[in-house]
């Protein structure tokens, strides 16, 4: 299966389980959480990284993509378990 398989060119959104996956979200994950890790990235900059990262957990949890693929990050991994619980 091709990503357009999934989401066509012509569509940005997907619904799922009542949740809206843009396109872009896992990417925007990556990005998001490689700033929230850099040591040096400025602390305004990081808590919006965080705020980002918090945004986009119900998407790619409903995308079951941590189902598949772990953050092998320690303190990523247990930032996104407290996120999770409190939700």
């Amino acid at each position: 299966m091709r990503a357009n398989d999934i989401l066509p060119d012509e569509q940005s959104t997907l619904d799922l389980d009542g949740v809206t996956i843009r396109k872009g979200s896992v990417g925007a994950f990556l990005v998001n959480a490689r700033q929230w890790l850099d040591p040096a990235t400025p602390e305004p900059q990081r808590r919006e990284a965080e705020r980002d990262l918090a945004e986009l957990l119900p998407a790619l949890d409903a995308l079951g993509l941590f189902d598949i693929l772990q953050v092998r990050q320690p303190s990523l991994r247990q930032w996104l378990d407290d996120q999770r619980e409190g939700r």
